[in-house]
């Protein structure tokens, strides 16, 4: 069972992968949603899920990064990220999965 008050892990991804350079993307997960975070000179652009509503989680990995697609059960575009450790990865499936095990929040 998962613990009500776990705080949201983030995972941040390389700088050394396209379009991360000055600003990498970090993808947020907690037991309510997942959400991507694209920093901009100013503000930020979000796009997020709910556990509840994610559908499936896509691992490709690469020589070195990998890239994580996760889709909804809403149809709307799934969220994906590039250049994150295959670690990382694997932690963001794992993470999501307990999640949506241990059913809706209380």
């Amino acid at each position: 069972m998962t613990d009500p008050l776990a705080p949201a892990e983030t995972f941040t991804a390389s700088r050394w992968t396209k379009g991360n350079f000055f600003f990498p993307t970090r993808i947020v997960v907690s037991k309510l949603r997942v959400s991507r975070v694209k920093p901009r000179l100013l503000g930020s652009t979000e796009e997020s899920i709910a556990i509840s509503q994610v559908a499936s989680v896509q691992i490709s990995t690469g020589v070195v990064w990998s890239e994580i697609r996760i889709d909804s059960t809403g149809g709307s575009d799934p969220i994906t990220s590039h250049g994150h450790r295959k670690a990382d990865a694997l932690r963001i499936r794992d993470l999501i999965e307990t999640y949506q095990a241990a059913g809706p929040a209380k």
